[in-house]
């Protein structure tokens, strides 16, 4: 039997977007004009890129419609911070001036695009045209904001919004899009980084044979030591030398060679590390698509990527110190999903990269100052845990 699909309202969109927000004074309406601002640019460069790369922007349907979704949050958190409903501007499209109709909890997006025009996907003279007016709308918006025209004057803002909502949908309409699959996509992504509550997947070798999965509790000690003169990191556990003595293998040093601590933290945080694997000996040979896939030389050189890649962004950030949750770069952890397509650990939400990113970076911080520690990783409590290390 099938659940039978229910129609996206559109003040129950706003109300699920509205539990997303982050930061920013929720007084000001500065921050979500700049983001609506901004997004509306970003939905412009889309087109523009179309144009400049016809044959190879092959990211152009999906990417359309993630910036008409981030358009619509930004309106939406306007319209919150202003006391106007959305639901409220989206029944008053046929009119100039948002105060002449009551609201409307049950109006649906689907309402709203009773006539969607099928596209192939190239941008059209007549979509483009309607950007324009969009951009032009939000920033008559923005510029009346600096002035002080909006402070107490509801029914100018609600006029401004209800104009920007009317470009919106016919936008939509022109590129062959629905506001409501625009919305959904839009939850998705911001629950997928901002979640409702965390609860981590199983890990992914949980039906493997009990020899060939990671382990569940580990200690390592990591520490540096010097050979000849060049200094070196050691790794230890169980009294037996893990690997190869490491080096930042750079011109400047800047202490990679602690760097199988981030391996370690994925370990504990995602379940998954084909280098952690191939170090342990751990590889699923029992499962031999899975270890031609998921664990071979290609899903480690992938991991070490996405690893080094992360590091040159974490160095100009401070390697990520006082940041907490919710504080990483949203586009640096789409970037990392990027990197992961189409292995297992693609599963595994934005929310998680970002913890295993920050517990591994708070680990490199203690090693950078200490030069030695005893790591515990402990996947059942999802942590990767560091102390002094005993002389």
């Amino acid at each position: 039997m099938h659940e039978e699909f229910e129609p996206l309202t559109v003040a129950g969109y706003a109300r699920e977007a509205a539990t997303t927000e982050q930061g920013a004074d929720a007084s000001s309406l500065s921050y979500p004009l700049l983001g609506l601002f901004g997004e509306t640019g970003s939905l412009l460069s889309v087109v523009k890129k179309k144009q400049r790369d016809r044959a190879s922007y092959l990211g152009y349907s999906a990417a359309v419609v993630e910036e008409f979704g981030d358009v619509l949050w930004y309106l939406s958190a306007v319209a919150r911070r202003g006391g106007i409903g959305l639901s409220a501007i989206a029944a008053n499209l046929d009119h100039d001036n948002g105060s002449r109709t009551q609201d409307d909890s049950k109006l649906t997006f689907e309402a709203l695009q009773p006539q969607l025009i099928s596209r192939d996907g190239e941008p059209t003279p007549a979509f483009e045209a309607t950007l324009l007016q969009l951009a032009g709308e939000v920033g008559a918006l923005l510029s009346d904001h600096h002035a002080g025209k909006l402070t107490g004057d509801k029914n100018l803002l609600a006029g401004h919004l209800v104009t920007v909502l009317r470009h919106l949908i016919q936008a939509s309409n022109e590129a062959g899009v629905t506001l409501e699959a625009a919305a959904i996509k839009n939850l998705a992504k911001i629950f997928d980084r901002w979640p409702k509550s965390r609860i981590f997947r199983e890990p992914f070798d949980l039906a493997s044979d009990p020899d060939e999965r990671l382990p569940r509790s580990l200690t390592i000690d990591i520490f540096e030591k010097s050979v000849g003169g060049q200094p070196y990191v050691f790794q230890r556990c169980n009294g037996i030398l893990l690997g190869d003595r490491l080096t930042d293998n750079a011109v400047e040093p800047d202490d990679y060679r602690f760097h199988d601590v981030f391996h370690l933290a994925y370990v504990a945080v995602l379940g998954w590390s084909p280098v952690i694997r191939s170090l342990l000996k751990l590889k699923r040979k029992g499962e031999p698509a899975v270890d031609e896939a998921q664990d071979g030389a290609r899903a480690t050189l992938i991991e070490e990527g996405v690893t080094t890649w992360i590091f040159g962004q974490a160095q100009r950030l401070k390697f990520f110190d006082g940041m907490e949750q919710g504080d990483l770069p949203l586009d640096m952890l789409k970037h990392v999903r990027e990197f992961v397509a189409g292995y297992e650990v693609e599963d595994c939400a934005l929310w998680q990269w970002e913890e295993a990113i920050l517990q591994g970076y708070a680990a490199f911080r203690f090693l950078q100052l200490h030069r030695r520690g005893r790591l515990t990783v402990d996947l059942e409590s999802r942590r990767l845990s560091i102390e002094e290390l005993p002389a």
